[in-house]
């Protein structure tokens, strides 16, 4: 009996496996799902807090089958009996944590087909070009800033805690706002459609852990709204002028205005296929007429 078989029987004879399972393709398929939606879960939890608990959870759980096979009694008792409290637990302490999961799960590409609808109405080249140049002259500046463009998912509840503009984005609008000691410089502005919607937003903080200490209050909320929304949220630091983007739990930091113009090409490239769908109805429309 070779060295590999024995430590099989002692598994086997002390966990309570008794057979080795035939694999089929659809096994296989199983498996390797398991294995990435796994993996996907580890990628996860270590951009959280979450990450230091899950390695205690593993410890714990090393420790239980340790036990078990060594038939250590009152450790494999104690911990079977606080495992159920202690998954409740979890649960209730890292629920913000579990949402933001499920709402970016929510917001992924398999669900875009449901909210391309509206696309050209989104964002125009226009806007995003008078961002830019609010951005640029604001950092030159160091005047602080911090704008969010509402994408897909709806900001309505950070609008909430903001005031009402309701105006055509512009440089000069932009720049207004965020003058040092104006009623409205204080927190974000959101913009959705091409407006100006609220200003003196207040965004939620990333409680990212592993963020530069370097990065101030702005860069934390706008990495916090990233994190649960696909919105486009950018930066002026009112220390170094430095403009940024955040976006998918993501910031990129020293962005310059061809940057942010890049940002936006995708969308106006689905407005050019939006137009030019509509123009064709529009064709075979005035020619169904003719014939009438």
């Amino acid at each position: 009996m070779g060295f590999f078989e024995q430590i099989w029987n002692w598994i086997r004879t002390n966990s309570g496996i008794t057979f080795i399972p035939k694999l089929g393709l659809i096994d296989l398929i199983d498996i390797l799902f398991i294995a990435y939606l796994f993996y996907k879960i580890l990628v996860w939890f270590r951009k959280t807090r979450a990450w230091t608990l899950l390695k205690g959870v593993v410890f714990l759980l090393i420790v239980a089958l340790v036990a078990n096979m060594l038939q250590m009694n009152l450790t494999s008792w104690l911990l079977q009996n606080t495992m159920f409290y202690g998954v409740l637990a979890v649960v209730i302490i890292f629920q913000p944590e579990i949402r933001r999961a499920l709402e970016r799960l929510g917001h992924s590409g398999l669900f875009s087909i449901f909210n391309s609808g509206d696309m050209e109405e989104r964002v125009s080249r226009q806007t995003v070009s008078e961002i830019a140049s609010a951005m640029e002259i604001m950092s030159a500046a160091k005047t602080g800033a911090l704008i969010a463009v509402e994408q897909d998912v709806r900001l309505g509840e950070y609008e909430q805690t903001g005031i009402r503009v309701d105006a055509v984005v512009s440089e000069q609008l932009l720049i207004n706002i965020f003058e040092k000691n104006t009623p409205l410089h204080d927190g974000a502005v959101i913009i959705s459609n091409n407006r100006v919607t609220y200003a003196t937003c207040y965004l939620p903080l990333s409680d990212n852990l592993t963020i530069s200490k370097e990065l101030g209050t702005r860069h934390r909320a706008a990495l916090g709204l990233s994190e649960v929304s696909d919105a486009k949220i950018f930066v002026v630091s009112e220390e170094t002028g430095t403009m940024s983007m955040a976006e998918g739990g993501v910031i990129h930091r020293g962005i310059d205005h061809a940057f942010i113009m890049n940002q936006f090409q995708h969308e106006e490239k689905s407005e050019g296929v939006a137009g030019l769908m509509r123009r064709v109805k529009e064709l075979r429309a005035s020619k169904e007429a003719e014939k009438k």
